[in-house]
């Protein structure tokens, strides 16, 4: 009897061991998740100003147009020298993609010279001391690096001289010609406002005629026509104005 007792006894003492035991454990502590780190992306917004230099190459094709429409060629020739300036702008960026419009100008020697098929004693020398371009922009952006298609309106300053067998200039015309541009770039920034970046450029300046201020000395009556292409190879330095707070993403 005293054997049956002792059962219930053992148990209830065991019970009261594991609650105790579990009543010294103690609490584990709650531990709160940090809050996403913020990280800034670089925002392309804004004005922005800066200059250009690098290498130029204009492929001028010449040909003198008689009183009756008789075409005589003098064949093509291509020049090519430094080129200098500078450009404004104005982008907007939503999301990766960016938009923006810009304004270049640029000094350029981009000159070629070549003996006349015509008339071999005579030199004809085509010269493009001057280029303009306005156009539009748009790009994606990886963060800081922005890769982007432009295309517009080009401008150019180009002269045209003949020299006679002396050396001395006979005839000489200049013209302002409007074409067309499309270019591609990828721009850099190295800091909030400012970026680094290279260009190509490809100019569709088409056909122009024009007649000397004086007796044509190779064709008598004749106007020159002047088809010409040009292609440039700028590095690029900008700095955009503001920095209006970039916008900000969650990083996890």
């Amino acid at each position: 009897m005293k054997k049956i007792w002792l059962v219930p006894a053992a148990l209830a003492a065991l019970s009261m061991a594991t609650s105790a035991s579990a009543a010294d454990l103690a609490a584990r502590p709650y531990v709160k998740a940090p809050p996403p780190a913020m990280v800034a992306v670089y925002d392309w917004s804004g004005f922005y100003i800066g200059g250009n230099g690098g290498w130029g190459q204009a492929r001028a094709c010449l040909d003198f147009v008689g009183p009756a429409g008789v075409l005589a060629t003098e064949g093509c020739r291509t020049g090519s020298g430094a080129v200098l300036g500078g450009q404004v702008g104005y982008r907007w960026q939503t999301g990766g993609f960016v938009f923006g419009v810009e304004g270049q100008g640029d000094w350029a020697n981009l000159r070629a010279s070549r003996a006349s098929l015509l008339a071999p004693g005579f030199t004809e020398r085509v010269k493009v001391d001057g280029i303009g371009l306005i156009t539009g922009n748009i790009g994606y952006a990886w963060n800081n690096a922005l890769l982007y298609l432009k295309g517009g309106a080009a401008v150019t300053g180009s002269r045209l001289d003949i020299l006679g067998p002396t050396g001395v200039g006979v005839a000489a015309v200049s013209a302002t010609r409007w074409g067309a541009d499309v270019g591609v770039g990828f721009e850099y920034g190295f800091t909030p406002n400012w970026s680094v970046g290279a260009e190509y450029d490809h100019l569709f300046m088409g056909t122009n005629n024009n007649s000397f201020s004086v007796a044509n000395p190779i064709v008598a009556g004749a106007l020159n026509r002047v088809n010409l292409d040009v292609d440039m190879i700028t590095l690029r330095f900008n700095y955009r104005f503001g920095g209006y707070g970039a916008p900000v993403t969650a990083r996890y």
